[in-house]
């Protein structure tokens, strides 16, 4: 169990006055936790889990707001407030409009440094903003950031000045008429395509750190030799800083070590407790950096003892194992939407639910589907217990955004710019999601959408984090030379059209029975499902049928699968779940059975 560190938050208020002007439209579903946003507590959390300090301030809430051209000045007056952390396009940001590619969102609101950070460094902190960022404090344009779905930050403290500061942010974001990742935006949405997410849409934060702190902590382990390797990225350290770490079992230290910075810190691990999704055991770790024996910096995180690998089972036939142990790997196709706040769950509640109720309904893994989620979400997933597939989001104007079975296929044509953003946009995915032990497989490419370059791509992923496997291209054009794992998708029903006996066989996609609920839809007059039937008991009787041809396939060479999908996505009525998630679709028990019968099939 991981030990909870004291945190000192500090939440910016919201007026009444300001309060007032939050008043998000009740004209399609919503989820029950949409009625418990607080514009003056939204999201308070701690955003970063695999790093914790003990002070920080959340910048969430209101803000002013303003569209206007591509190129225009920072506006003397303002459209009105905008509700941080949720895109505009969202119900929850209290003004749901599009943007577009020909204008630029412009943020605006004040903040107070607290006095105890006296001396300290401030870091500026965003979790993502869709797509590309401008930021400028007191009238100082103190970075740019380019990336729609991971974190960046800048050191504000030069530009700081005494009392109120001005925090100015702008944005632009093309959606489907550029070539960044955006995964299933789109300015049409329909089918498959969903509602464009602009702006900022996770958490904004500010923290105190020293002139030296540390800036990243990375644990990697190795069950085999009994290890847990933690590389400390540090900032402004020098010759003669250490870094030193604690592994704890509860308030227990079992294991440390020192090093010095920029070293690779190497520690034993006697009787290891070994996370799986049945046991999700996290270490507790405890990361200082000294400078001449005096403390400069500490960070709380964790870390897990687990290996993911590959090896030929009796029969010859290649299998995923966790811990050295064949495992199938089993669960649903989650794209991580919501009707309130599209790509930003309402709580904190809302984002920990689908994690919770999938492991319920039986599932060990997840496949998190074009998309990446916020940090909070992937310690909810080491917590619970459940393995993660990480998909790339997709992009690019490929004009080849089609499903492809069939090796060495034509690819897709980027533009140097393009091919350069992606490279750029999935190191800072796999940066961010290294610490996470329930991150099990890399996804460059989903269904040939913008897929190109795929065997040097794959081999970089492969070779930038080797602790994982590498599913080049999930249902995509597939080659030799690619990856550990050839991913075929097959709608509605589960079967085998292609195997290679070279690499792990996966069923990436399948299923997609659909089931309309009224009063539960985005569009009532406009949904649709690969099938689709009027009961839950007739939903429940097909994904029976389906499990039951899927555990066939294992024995012929099939080592995981994954269900469309976890809920229902605007027009799309395939999920296990209703979009608002208050209603689920199939009868429980039944499933929960079926599909851990599936997970046990290599056991």
């Amino acid at each position: 169990m991981i030990k909870k560190i004291l945190i000192t938050a500090v939440f910016i208020m919201v007026t009444v006055a300001g309060y007032s002007q939050w008043n998000p439209s009740k004209d399609k579903i919503r989820t029950k936790w949409a009625e418990e946003v607080n514009p003056s507590n939204v999201l308070p959390e701690y955003p970063r889990p695999t790093m914790e300090r003990a002070q920080w301030a959340n910048l969430n809430g209101l803000w002013d707001y303003a569209v206007l051209p591509v190129g225009a000045a920072e506006p003397d007056k303002f459209d009105g407030k905008i509700l941080v952390p949720f895109a505009i396009e969202s119900n929850l940001s209290g003004v749901e409009k599009r943007l577009g590619k020909e204008n630029e969102l412009w943020y605006k609101r004040t903040f107070t440094v607290p006095a105890a950070w006296k001396g300290k460094s401030v870091l500026l902190h965003f979790g993502a903003v869709d797509w590309k960022t401008e930021v400028f404090v007191n009238d100082v344009k103190v970075g740019t950031h380019q990336g729609g779905y991971t974190p960046f930050s800048f050191d504000v403290t030069p530009w700081l000045k005494q009392g109120e500061q001005k925090l100015v942010v702008k944005v632009w974001d093309p959606t489907n008429d550029g070539y960044q990742p955006r995964g299933k935006q789109t300015n049409k949405p329909e089918g498959i395509w969903y509602t464009p997410v602009s702006g900022i849409w996770q958490t904004v934060w500010i923290e105190p750190v020293a002139k030296k702190h540390i800036a990243a902590v990375v644990p990697t382990a190795n069950i085999d030799a009994r290890q847990l390797s933690v590389d400390v990225c540090t900032a402004n350290a020098s010759l003669g800083d250490m870094v030193e770490v604690l592994v704890k079992d509860g308030g227990r230290i079992v294991a440390t070590a020192k090093a010095a910075a920029g070293q690779q810190i190497n520690i034993p691990i006697q009787d290891m407790k070994l996370w799986s999704p049945e046991t999700p055991f996290l270490y507790d770790l405890e990361t200082n950096l000294y400078e001449n024996g005096k403390l400069q910096d500490k960070v709380a995180g964790y870390a897990a003892m687990r290996k993911i690998s590959v090896k030929p089972d009796k029969k010859g036939i290649l299998r995923m194992q966790l811990n050295n142990e064949d495992y199938f790997q089993f669960g649903p196709l989650d794209q991580g939407w919501w009707p309130d706040g599209l790509y930003t769950a309402p709580t904190d509640e809302a984002l920990l639910y689908d994690v919770r109720k999938t492991k319920d309904l039986g599932f060990n893994m997840i496949r998190k589907h074009v998309k990446v989620e916020p940090a909070r979400w992937y310690t909810h997933c080491d917590r619970v217990g459940i393995l993660v597939w990480q998909d790339m989001p997709s992009g690019g104007n490929s004009p080849r955004w089609q499903m492809h079975q069939f090796f060495d296929g034509q690819e897709a044509v980027r533009s140097p710019e393009s091919e350069s953003n992606f490279r750029q946009e999935w190191k800072e995915i796999i940066d961010l999601l290294k610490p996470n032990p329930c991150i099990v497989v890399w996804v460059p490419f989903n269904e040939a959408w913008g897929q190109f370059k795929s065997v040097e791509i794959a081999a970089w992923t492969k070779n930038y984090d080797p602790s994982r496997l590498v599913n080049p291209a999930s249902g995509g054009n597939h080659y030799l030379d690619a990856g550990d794992i050839l991913d075929i998708h097959h709608y509605p029903n589960p079967i085998i059209t292609l195997l290679n006996t070279k690499k792990v066989n996966v069923l990436g996609e399948y299923g997609g029975i659909g089931l309309a609920i009224e009063g539960h839809l985005w569009l009532p007059d406009r949904n649709w499902g690969y099938v689709q039937f009027k009961t839950s008991k007739e939903v429940t009787d097909e994904y029976i049928k389906f499990t039951g041809q899927l555990k066939e396939t294992v024995s012929r060479g099939y080592s995981a699968a994954v269900y469309t999908q976890t809920t229902d996505v605007e027009n799309e009525v395939n999920g296990l779940i209703t979009y608002d998630r208050k209603v689920i679709k199939v009868e429980e028990e039944r499933v929960k059975q079926a599909n851990r019968e599936i997970c046990n099939s290599l056991k």
